[in-house]
C-alpha cells in the first residue's frame, strides 16, 4: 500500500505501508506490502506484556489496565493511574527505570512547566504504566524489582513465551525498546496475529475491554491512534517507527509505515478496514480525518495525506 503527502498539488513525500491482515484461524484474508519483513512490536503489544503482568497475580481495575497497556501523554490522569499502580504494590515513582522525559504531550508538558517542575521525571515516560505493571507482577510474585528489565528475568521470559504464542514467531534475540525495556521481534503478519487472538481469545478478555472502552488512557484523544480507537470498538496500540495493530470480531489488521509514520499507519489500517467492509458508514465518516489528514500551510489545509 502507498501513501502520498500532497502540497498545493505537489507530492512531497511517498509512503509504502505493509499491511496484513488474518483471522483467529489464522488464515490470511489481506496483505499488501511484504508482511513478513522482520522488525520490533515495540509498544504495539503492550496489551500482551499487560496481560502477562495481570496474569502473574496483580488485580488492576479496568483504567488501570489501559494505563499499563498505554502509551500515555503524559496527563494528570494518566500519572495519578501510575502512582497507584505503584502504591498498591507498595513501591513509589524510584522504583520505575524507564528514562525521565517530558510528557509526549506539548499540553500536558506545558501543565507541568506552569506547576514549576523544573526537571523530567521517570514516570513522565509514556511507558511507565508498562513499567509500573511490571513491578507490581514482580512484587506479586516474589521477583527481584532491581532486575526486572534484564531479559533473563522470569517476567520477561514469560512475556517472550506469550509474544511467541500470539504471533507465531520466535521473538528472540530481543531488543532494547526506548524505554529500557526489552523489545521483541517479528513481524507485521505477527502483529495482526496477535491483534486476531485479542479481539477473540478469553486470555486476553480484561486487556481487551480496558483499551477498547478507555482509549484517551490509552493514548490521547488528540493522536490519530486515539481517534480512531474511539471509534474501531475492539483493541487499537500504536508502536514506535510507524506500526499499529488493531482487532474486532477475531480479525486482527497491523501495518507498518516504512518510513516510520504512525498517522501514516493508522491511514493504512483504516483503508485495510474499509477495504475488507468493516467501516460502517457513519465510523468512515467519522474517521475520514485520520484516512486522508491534511496537510497545513500557515495553519490551513494546503493538501492531504492520500492513498495512491
Amino acid at each position: 500500500m502507498r501513501f502520498l503527502t500532497v502540497r498545493t498539488g505537489l507530492t512531497e513525500s511517498i509512503h509504502d505501508v505493509a499491511v496484513c491482515a488474518v483471522d483467529s484461524s489464522d488464515r490470511e484474508i489481506y496483505r499488501s506490502g511484504d508482511p513478513d519483513r522482520p522488525l520490533f512490536y515495540r509498544s504495539a503489544v503492550k496489551p500482551i506484556q499487560a496481560t502477562v503482568a495481570l496474569e502473574a497475580g496483580i488485580d488492576l481495575p479496568p483504567e488501570h489496565i489501559a494505563v499499563a497497556s498505554s502509551s500515555h501523554s503524559g496527563w494528570p490522569a494518566h500519572l495519578a493511574i501510575v502512582r497507584s499502580i505503584l502504591n498498591a504494590s507498595g513501591l513509589d515513582e524510584s522504583a520505575l527505570q524507564c528514562p525521565a522525559v517530558w510528557p509526549l504531550s506539548q499540553g500536558a508538558r506545558d501543565l507541568q512547566f506552569q506547576r514549576g517542575v523544573d526537571a523530567p521525571k521517570r514516570i513522565f515516560h509514556n511507558c511507565s504504566g508498562k513499567h509500573a505493571a511490571m513491578l507490581a507482577a514482580c512484587v506479586a510474585q516474589g521477583w527481584p524489582i532491581e532486575t526486572y528489565l534484564e531479559p533473563a528475568h522470569r517476567l520477561q521470559q514469560r512475556i517472550v513465551k506469550l509474544i511467541a504464542e500470539t504471533t507465531g514467531i520466535s521473538p528472540e534475540p530481543v531488543g532494547i525498546d526506548g524505554c529500557g525495556a526489552p523489545t521483541l521481534r517479528g513481524s507485521v503478519r505477527g502483529l495482526a496475529r496477535a491483534f486476531a487472538q485479542l479481539s477473540s481469545a478469553d486470555r486476553f478478555e480484561r486487556a481487551t475491554d480496558a483499551i477498547s472502552r478507555f482509549p484517551a488512557l490509552v493514548a490521547d484523544n488528540a493522536r490519530a491512534d486515539g481517534h480512531l480507537a474511539r471509534w474501531w470498538g475492539g483493541p487499537v496500540k500504536v508502536g514506535a517507527e510507524g506500526q499499529i495493530g488493531i482487532g474486532r470480531h477475531g480479525i486482527g489488521i497491523a501495518a507498518k509505515a516504512t518510513a516510520g509514520g504512525s498517522d501514516v499507519a493508522v491511514a493504512a489500517v483504516i483503508a485495510a478496514a474499509d477495504d475488507l467492509g468493516l467501516l460502517p458508514d457513519a465510523m468512515r465518516s467519522g474517521l475520514s480525518a485520520k484516512a486522508s489528514p491534511p496537510v497545513l500551510g500557515g495553519g490551513v489545509p494546503v493538501g492531504h495525506l492520500t492513498r495512491e
